[in-house]
């Protein structure tokens, strides 16, 4: 089987429920995957919004996620830091999870949640860093990436 990112919450472009959206309980959804790259040493997860008016969004990222780790539960990082994962600081300026909330009246927006496997064990990177700079550091070290897409209008 391939490398493959799947949540109990939603199917793969199918809508995510409220209570994941920033303006519900802004709860991150529960994240499952499968048969990582050989030689996978840690994972990263970005969530992004190419939708959005200023084009793309960074909503959430967590990294150092180790690699005997198959799942991440509802909640993991919404508000207070409760694990030892790594947080990227999103466009919101939040070092957690911030859920979608598109402008209301623009349709539907596309949220990607992309699973990095890597081939070290940790980014080695500041408490402030950015998604961008997680997305540039991880990169030299992508064995594999697999991608779940959700999707969430505000009427």
């Amino acid at each position: 089987m391939a490398f493959a990112l799947t949540s109990p919450a939603f199917a793969d472009n199918q809508r995510m429920l409220p209570r994941y959206a920033r303006d519900g309980e802004n709860v991150s959804p529960p994240l499952e995957w499968t048969d990582p790259p050989q030689g996978t040493k840690s994972f990263a997860l970005v969530v992004e919004d190419p939708d959005a008016p200023s084009g793309m969004f960074r909503h959430w990222a967590v990294y150092d996620i180790d690699a005997q780790r198959n799942a991440l539960p509802e909640g993991t990082t919404s508000g207070a830091k409760t694990e030892s994962l790594g947080h990227g600081v999103n466009d919101f300026g939040n070092p957690h999870y911030d859920g979608p909330q598109p402008p209301r009246g623009h349709g539907l927006h596309h949220y990607h949640f992309r699973l990095l496997a890597l081939d070290v064990e940790t980014l080695h990177l500041d408490e402030k860093a950015s998604i961008d700079d997680i997305l540039k550091k991880a990169k030299p070290h992508v064995l594999g990436q697999a991608e779940l897409v959700g999707t969430f209008e505000r009427t």
